[in-house]
This record gives structure tokens, C-alpha cells and sequence, in this order.
């Protein structure tokens, strides 16, 4: 099986994802800034955040349908360009010197929305581009792409913050965005089965639509439950980026600790990437979600305030658990969901994940503030080693075993 960088389309699709990711993980830290410089509030910060997280939310599954029903790539490409509009509004704004905080809340608002409707087709675009015997090594190239810019995003940003505004980063975001679409608008994706034309109104068949995507992840025990664990586990993860900084900075040396800790957990997370790539599990759900466990030893630490290199140490494991998880799950999806289904269900994956961080960084400080930062980040911890351990009980974890690749039906390439 030859690899998959060497086939032309999958190298576009790839290019673009870098090129996306990139931008992506400079915009975080830049916006921070700007907000706090143009307003000083932080819960000005915390209302354009909530404009770019609400719409991805509600209009997620709607993404799944319509990539399922439409021509993936062509949905990507127009959602990239929605990107581009929103993060160059942006940048106009904060070149200008004078920011209004609702054109930064709309423009996060828009790119919110466009990341609702592109994030479902990812995977579709994946599987139609790579042979079924690659999509285990391109979901991992993927992974360590995404890990290798969580390492780059942030110093880019600090460095253009810093050097030169914050509007250049979403310039730099719009422009990665506009070759984005440029690189899929070239790449040939074969087209899986549009799901089946329902009978009644625009309305009634997104309704069908969605409860259809709804039963595939219900049928699978060892889908759901897995949603689960995951979702705790990003829970879990929001309330140690909230409280973890302080902790840090107040009883483990400082802001250089914290420093340290997220650049080690970035490492970690493309080392597990790469180990993806050559380890073959025969049961991949269940030794995943055991290696996702992990994630309750730097809660516990932190809640102990234990050395600070203990702490640096179990983060990077821990996110190495995730970076092998990330591209293992993708593979198992993409073998087992129906294609005609996968946008959509993948999208019910996205929004329980999605969903359970907001709901972190809400609680977090609320319990820190009643019971001391402790309690939440302990019970976090008990909550992530129960949901991930737990589903070696669900007999669908036990029992899946790697779906072998079957050969793609011969699907004409979308021109």
C-alpha cells in the first residue's frame, strides 16, 4: 500500500489541514490580547469567545447533514471561504487601532458557524482520498500535523502580538484560509452515497436526517459510550487549562512552569501521533480509551500540588494518550460508519466534545471559589478515570477488533 503523501489529492487535502491548523492555533492567543487590550474586560473576552462557540454548537449536527447530502469538498471549500471573510474583517478592524467589540464578536460569530458546517467534512474527505488500507497512517500524518501546530500557533502569535498587532494574526488566519480553499478547490474527492431522498418538506428531511445520523451512533455500544468518555475527558481538560495556570504560577515556580507544561503536553500530543502510526492494537477502541485514563494523573497532581516536574511529566503523558487515541478513533470510524452516514455522525462526536468544555471552563472557577481549586480539579479526575476505564465493561469496546480495509466501491470523482 503506498503511502498516502505520495497520492496527489490526499497531499492537497494535507497541505490545506496544516495550513488551516496553523492559523487556527495562532488565533487563540491573539484574540485574548486584543479583546483585553481594546476593552480590559474580561468578560468582554469571555462574550466574543461564547459568540464563536455558541453557533459551532447548535449548527454542527445541520454540518454533518449537509456533508453527507452535498459534495463534501465543496462544502469545505465554501465554509474556508466564509473563514477568510470573518478573520479579514477582523484584521481590518484591528489594523484600523480603533476595534469595536461586536464586529470582533460578529466576525468570531461567523467563523464559529463556517467551523460548524466544515468540521463534519474531514473525515469524508479523508476516506475520499485515501485507499481504505492508508486512512491508519493519513489520520496519523493528521494528528501530528495537528500536535506540530499546537507547538507553532501560539509562538507565531506571541511573536506578531508582540512585533506587530494582533490584527496580523487574523490576517495571517484569513490567508491560510484562502489557500486552504484554493488547495481542496484542486483536489479530487470521491463522492460517497448521498443518504436516501426523503418524502415532505426541507424541514422533515433534516429532521429524518439527523435522527438517522443519531441511530448509527445509538446502535454502536461501543460508540456512545466511548462519546462519553471523551466528552468528560474534555470536561476535565477545560477545568485544568482554567485552574491549572494559577496553580502554577502560585505554588509550582511561576509562569515559566505553566509554560513548560503546555509545550511538553504539545509534544507529547505529536509523540503520540507518530506512535499511532506504528502501533497496531487489536482491540484499538479499548487500548485507546485505556491510554486516555492517563489524563487523571496531572487533575490529581495539580489538586496536590505536587512538583512541579511531576506535573510537567504526567501532562505529557497524558496527551500522548490523546494523540494516539485521536487517529486511531478517526480510523475506526471511517472502517466501520456507513459512508453515507459518516459527516453526520461524526458531528454528533464533535458537538458532545465540544459541548462538555464550555460547561468546564463555566464550572471551574464557580467550585474553585466554594471549595478551593482542589475539589473540582479531584473530582475531575475520578470522573475521566471512570468514564475512560469504565468502557472495558461495554462488551462492543472488548469485541471490536481493527476493521480490515476493505476495497473501496469504485465511486466516480467529483469533478
Amino acid at each position: 500500500m503506498a503511502h498516502p503523501l505520495r497520492g496527489r489529492d490526499f497531499r492537497l487535502l494535507f497541505t490545506a489541514r496544516v495550513l488551516s491548523l496553523t492559523g487556527d492555533a495562532a488565533v487563540p492567543a491573539a484574540l485574548a490580547l486584543a479583546v483585553l487590550r481594546a476593552t480590559g474586560s474580561t468578560s468582554a473576552l469571555a462574550l466574543v469567545l461564547g459568540c464563536a462557540m455558541v453557533p459551532r454548537l447548535l449548527l454542527l449536527p445541520v454540518g454533518g447533514v449537509l456533508a453527507d447530502r452535498l459534495n463534501a469538498r465543496a462544502v469545505a471549500v465554501a465554509t474556508d471561504l466564509a473563514g477568510c471573510g470573518a478573520q479579514l474583517f477582523a484584521a481590518i478592524e484591528l489594523l484600523g487601532g480603533h476595534p469595536r467589540l461586536w464586529h470582533l464578536a460578529a466576525a468570531q460569530a461567523v467563523g464559529g458557524a463556517a467551523s460548524a458546517f466544515q468540521t463534519p467534512t474531514i473525515s469524508p474527505m479523508i476516506t475520499g482520498t485515501v485507499e481504505a488500507g492508508g486512512l491508519r497512517k493519513a489520520n496519523a500524518l493528521l494528528g501530528t500535523a495537528n500536535g506540530a501546530t499546537r507547538l507553532a500557533g501560539p509562538a507565531l502569535a506571541g511573536t506578531l502580538v508582540l512585533t506587530a498587532g494582533p490584527g496580523w494574526t487574523f490576517l495571517l488566519d484569513s490567508a491560510s484560509f484562502a489557500a486552504s480553499a484554493a488547495l481542496l478547490a484542486l483536489a479530487r474527492v470521491r463522492r460517497a452515497p448521498a443518504p436516501d431522498r426523503a418524502d415532505g418538506g426541507s424541514g422533515r428531511r433534516l429532521l429524518r436526517d439527523l435522527a438517522e445520523g443519531w441511530g448509527e451512533v445509538r446502535s454502536r455500544d461501543w460508540y456512545w459510550t466511548s462519546l462519553i468518555a471523551h466528552a468528560a475527558w474534555n470536561g476535565a481538560s477545560a477545568v485544568l487549562l482554567t485552574l491549572g495556570p494559577a496553580i502554577a504560577v502560585d505554588r509550582l515556580g511561576g509562569e515559566g512552569t505553566w509554560v513548560a507544561t503546555v509545550q511538553v503536553g504539545a509534544v507529547g500530543l505529536v509523540a503520540g501521533a507518530l506512535l499511532a502510526a506504528r502501533v497496531r492494537p487489536h482491540r484499538p477502541v479499548l487500548v485507546a480509551n485505556l491510554g486516555l485514563a492517563a489524563f487523571a494523573l496531572p487533575l490529581a497532581l495539580l489538586a496536590a500540588a505536587a512538583p512541579a516536574p511531576l506535573v510537567i511529566a504526567a501532562y505529557g503523558l497524558a496527551l500522548t494518550g490523546l494523540g494516539v487515541l485521536n487517529p486511531t478513533w478517526e480510523t475506526v470510524v471511517q472502517l466501520t460508519i456507513p459512508q453515507r452516514s459518516l459527516a453526520r455522525v461524526t458531528s454528533y462526536d464533535w458537538l458532545l466534545s465540544l459541548g462538555a468544555a464550555p460547561l468546564g471552563y463555566a464550572l471551574a472557577p464557580w467550585a474553585a471559589s466554594a471549595w478551593g481549586a482542589s475539589v473540582p480539579l479531584m473530582i475531575s479526575a475520578v470522573l475521566v478515570g471512570a468514564t475512560c476505564l469504565g468502557t472495558a465493561a461495554v462488551p462492543g469496546v472488548r469485541a471490536l477488533t481493527m476493521p480490515k480495509a476493505a476495497e473501496p466501491e469504485p465511486v466516480p470523482a467529483a469533478p
